[in-house]
């Protein structure tokens, strides 16, 4: 099953597509919850790289990989990639006051799938908040 969440972002496609394919940014942004915060990322932006990222429970007491190969990039407007079996799609759409990010996924079958979702939309807005913030502390 496709399971698609979406947030706009008030900042300039340029620095979105910068903030989402960045490791350093990845790890300020990529989580579901306080209790939790990405340790490691690294981005092989191309057709045939890698990308992971490290995600841990602050308390140590769980922890997992994310990771996967880039099916497709267009700059500034999309991301294809494949994670297991799985794929996903990462559309960058320009908005009258931003950029609309669309994450489209295979959804797993292990947790509940509005589970997946909330976690999914809760990462995406932490996404869209770092974002705003870069973008006003470079102004």
């Amino acid at each position: 099953m496709k399971m698609t969440v979406e947030t706009l972002v008030n900042a300039p496609v340029a620095k979105v597509w910068s903030a989402y394919t960045t490791p350093e940014d990845i790890k300020q942004w990529n989580t579901a919850s306080e209790d939790w915060h990405t340790t490691k990322s690294t981005v092989d932006l191309r057709v045939g790289g890698q990308f992971s990222s490290r995600m841990e429970a602050k308390d140590g007491s769980f922890g997992f990989d994310f990771a996967g190969t880039y099916t497709k990039i267009v700059p500034n407007k999309l991301i294809e990639y494949a994670f297991g079996d799985r794929a996903g799609v990462v559309e960058f759409v320009p908005a009258a006051n931003g950029v609309t990010v669309r994450v489209t996924f295979d959804a797993e079958t292990t947790h509940p799938e509005e589970q997946q979702r909330q976690g999914s939309q809760a990462i995406l807005n932490n996404f869209a908040k770092h974002v705003v913030v870069k973008d006003k502390a470079a102004k």
